[in-house]
């Protein structure tokens, strides 16, 4: 949905009151899902209404433009209207995961000078723990009682008694409007400062990709602490009126199945590692579910696997969408849709407003089948606007007209885009470049194998040596049998050199919450050395 170019650009604002606006005030904004398959509806008037009383009890406490508020909350309807209300006001949004250690909160609440959290009495212990340790004492609301101390103050009763209206001043597209952490895939999280500009882009490529009709049900399973869960599980279809889902709880195969099968979900969103533990299932399972309504699947979060797609088709009967893009992008910049044939392996081709090309080292760009770094030429409206007190790294991820992704990859011939990996990850072993997702791909066409992650590790004389670490099925009785396998299969499929010179066998790959593989923490713990922030890291 194109937004009028004389429009107040607030992203509370256009995701609330301007859908009421135009005549959506009725249809449900959010079917909210908890534990025990109890629903809630709320419509996009009573979205409005609850982002405004938030806005009003902001102002009220003197939350003003431009300071920064966390939210540490499950994913409960609480959460988005705190979240909307505080944008509204200009307040600078940032959404906590909940499962965050108490150090690591520490360091971004001083990191990014936050002046409010907003929390419940099940997360303030980890509040509490930290509190006299901080730079600046921060206002700490919570949610779910009316009590108030010294150092909280209970929000319940009061947000409930407060005005329901709340005139939303028009505020300029460079205003901050939400900011995010980087999954700390290579190092430690930096701070992602977005703009409510950034609501143009989000609200073009929701449409472009995921293409709903105005009267589907619409389900992306991202967590909200991750810039998925917020470009795409609140902002995107909220903008263009679609009505979305938000369920309780971790993943559970026939638990999330019910809810596509129940609430008539017409396009689901979700990640790479939950369509792996879906294929863990008999494909007989599937068979107990009417999945007529889901139209189409998405994927994001890291590469999507042929075996997936070829999975999807055969057991789903749907293809399964990759799409692209980057904490710092802040919306999808190169997808898979419909209108363009999937190439299984591929992250698909640009969105009609995207210009990214490869380049290599110099800045140059590089023909078609070439490797080089996947750059996007600037600016675009979803495109961060700094590292938070890391000026030094932002001015980094530039060369000339473009930002650097710090990711390898190639087009081919008709213009589709090839991951190859991270800069970082990509392994060199002995002069040649080895993929880690090529090797990843190759085992999971293995039955045997139910997930994978591979790195590269120094070696004094590869320089670099590939590290498979995989995680198998009951049925292998004999490891070393396994392992003389899962090797040959990869020097057979990609090449000997890129075969795993060890295997680890393991019972969990760790994983952020938007799928990517930890590479640093498997590193680390091959080597026995400190594993670092956790604190993306995806619990099971």
């Amino acid at each position: 949905m194109a937004l009028p170019d004389k429009i107040n650009h607030n992203i509370g604002y256009l995701c609330t009151d301007w859908q009421v606006l135009l005549g959506h005030g009725d249809k449900p904004a959010l079917i909210w899902i908890s534990y025990g398959r109890d629903e809630k509806r709320i419509s996009f008037k009573d979205l409005m209404f609850q982002s405004n009383r938030a806005a009003n009890l902001f102002s009220k406490y003197r939350i003003n433009v431009g300071d920064k508020m966390m939210i540490l909350l499950p994913r409960i309807p609480e959460l988005f209207t705190l979240f909307l209300g505080g944008l509204k006001v200009g307040i600078n949004c940032c959404i906590l995961f909940t499962s965050i250690g108490e150090d690591t909160l520490k360091e971004r609440i001083d990191d990014s000078g936050t002046k409010c959290i907003i929390t419940s009495k099940k997360y303030l212990y980890k509040i509490e723990k930290i509190l006299s340790n901080l730079s600046k004492t921060p206002t700490v609301f919570i949610i779910d009682s009316s009590d108030s101390t010294s150092k909280f103050i209970g929000i319940q009763k009061e947000i409930s008694e407060i005005s329901p209206d709340f005139d939303t001043p028009n505020i300029d597209i460079g205003q901050p409007s939400h900011f995010h952490f980087t999954s700390g895939s290579t190092g430690r999280p930096k701070g992602v400062q977005h703009l409510h500009g950034a609501i143009t882009n989000i609200a073009d490529s929701f449409m472009e990709v995921f293409q709903p009709s105005p009267e589907d049900v619409y389900w992306c399973t991202a967590d909200p602490g991750w810039v998925t869960g917020v470009s795409y599980g609140i902002i995107g279809p909220w903008v263009n009126g679609i009505t979305q889902i938000q369920a309780e709880g971790n993943y559970n195969a026939e638990y999330w199945m019910n809810i596509l099968e129940g609430n008539y979900v017409n396009i689901l969103y979700s990640a790479p590692t939950v369509f792996r533990m879906l294929m863990q299932n008999n494909d007989s399972f599937y068979s107990r579910f009417n999945l007529m309504k889901l139209k189409r699947i998405y994927c994001v979060g890291e590469p999507l696997n042929p075996a997936i797609i070829d999975w999807g088709r055969k057991v789903l009967g749907k293809d399964i969408h990759d799409t692209w893009f980057q904490t710092e992008t802040g919306s999808i910049m190169i997808a898979n849709r419909p209108g363009i044939d999937i190439r299984p392996g591929s992250m698909g081709k640009p969105l009609s407003y995207i210009n990214p090309s490869i380049l290599d080292d110099n800045g140059h760009s590089v023909p078609p089948l070439q490797k080089g770094l996947l750059c996007l030429k600037k600016p675009w409206s979803s495109m961060f606007s700094e590292y938070m007190k890391n000026s030094k790294s932002y001015q980094e991820k530039f060369i000339g007209d473009y930002y650097i992704t710090g990711d390898i990859a190639y087009t081919d011939k008709d213009g589709y885009f090839w991951f190859v990996g991270r800069n970082d990850d990509v392994i060199n072993t002995a002069g040649h470049l080895v993929s880690p997702f090529e090797v990843e791909s190759a085992l999971l066409e293995l039955t045997e194998v139910l997930d994978v992650g591979v790195v590269g590790v120094p070696d004094e004389v590869l320089y670099e040596k590939t590290i498979a670490f995989v995680v198998i099925n009951d049925s292998i009785k004999d490891i070393r049998i396994a392992d003389m396998k899962l090797k040959l299969h990869v020097s057979q499929k990609v090449s000997s050199i890129a075969s795993p010179k060890e295997i680890v066998f393991t019972d969990i790959i760790p994983k952020t919450k938007s799928g990517k593989i930890m590479r640093r923490v498997l590193r680390s713990k091959y080597l026995n050395e400190d594993l670092g922030d956790l604190s993306t890291l995806e619990e099971y």
